[in-house]
């Protein structure tokens, strides 16, 4: 089946006349009669009763006119994106972020994207750390930003963008958030709000129970977003990055003698092409000041 086939059959269908769908369409009556009957031929029976000078549908062009129609729309469509694509009008752009990443970290980068393109379609995607090498894997995502995924892939690029100290975070109203300074002996009936979605996890609770704190006593979440509205809520306390603590109903506190960081890396897949897009961000992110979001 050939697109002019299908665009010669839809405009006899809104004339209802060979002679003036053929000059609609800029052919000679015989040109589209011709392609017609190849169309009816491949399809296995005739689209129009013949019924000089009209032309009429029958039960199976009647049938095949919305999806015909549909198809031929549907390859105009894919050509505009084409062409808008290839000319930079168009950009997409298949990012994923790890569940520990706020959202708003990348937020004025977007908006310089949406001047740089003036149609940006983006696709977000969240996962834990296997899902994102996952998601960059199978080309699902041609970027993400996360703490460290391991190595358990080697074709990943990363890019350092900033690190940033762990403490202990709490409501601002909680007891503790009042202290100085916070032991370890301080928070042993404390209720723990675990993050067991983020990339440092196993090492967070290692290190917490290497120094006598039973995480078992408290909540496992699989989201930073319910994290920080059981922290609102005065419902627990948690061990992780400064950034959660921009919250202002939050505080964030050193925990004496306990000392964790974590790094957030851009990452890309070495050796695969970049769409314009993709390109963009990874330079505008690699540029930014992110001093502000270190210690």
């Amino acid at each position: 089946m050939e697109m002019h086939q299908v665009r010669y059959f839809l405009a006899t269908v809104s004339e209802l006349n060979f002679t003036k769908a053929a000059e609609r369409c800029n052919v000679t009556q015989p040109s589209l009669t011709r392609a017609i009957k190849q169309l009816e031929d491949e399809l296995g029976g005739d689209l129009f009763r013949r019924e000089r000078p009209h032309a009429k549908l029958t039960e199976l062009g009647e049938r095949l006119y919305p999806l015909l129609k549909q198809c031929y729309e549907s390859a105009l469509g894919a050509r505009s994106l084409a062409s808008a694509i290839k000319s930079g009008e168009v950009g997409t752009l298949k990012l994923a972020l790890s569940r520990t990443i706020n959202l708003e970290l990348i937020t004025s980068h977007l908006a310089e994207l949406n001047r740089l393109f003036s149609r940006l379609e983006l696709r977000l995607l969240r996962g834990t750390a296997l899902e994102v090498v996952e998601l960059l894997k199978a080309g699902e995502a041609e970027l993400a930003i996360a703490g460290d995924l391991g190595e358990a892939w080697d074709r990943l690029d990363r890019w350092p963008l900033f690190s940033e100290e762990f403490g202990l975070i709490t409501n601002a109203e909680h007891c503790l958030a009042s202290r100085a300074s916070i032991e370890v002996a301080d928070l042993m009936q404390e209720q723990w709000l675990r993050r067991s979605y983020c990339e440092e996890m196993q090492a967070t609770a290692a290190l917490l129970r290497s120094h006598g704190l039973d995480l078992e006593q408290g909540y496992e979440l699989t989201s930073e977003r319910d994290l920080i509205t059981l922290l609102e809520a005065d419902l627990g306390i948690a061990f992780g990055p400064r950034g959660i603590s921009r919250h202002a109903a939050l505080k964030h506190m050193t925990l004496e003698g306990v000392e964790q960081r974590r790094t957030v890396y851009l990452y890309g897949v070495g050796g695969r092409q970049r769409t314009a897009v993709a390109s963009a961000i990874l330079k505008l992110l690699r540029a930014a000041d992110w001093s502000g979001r270190g210690d």
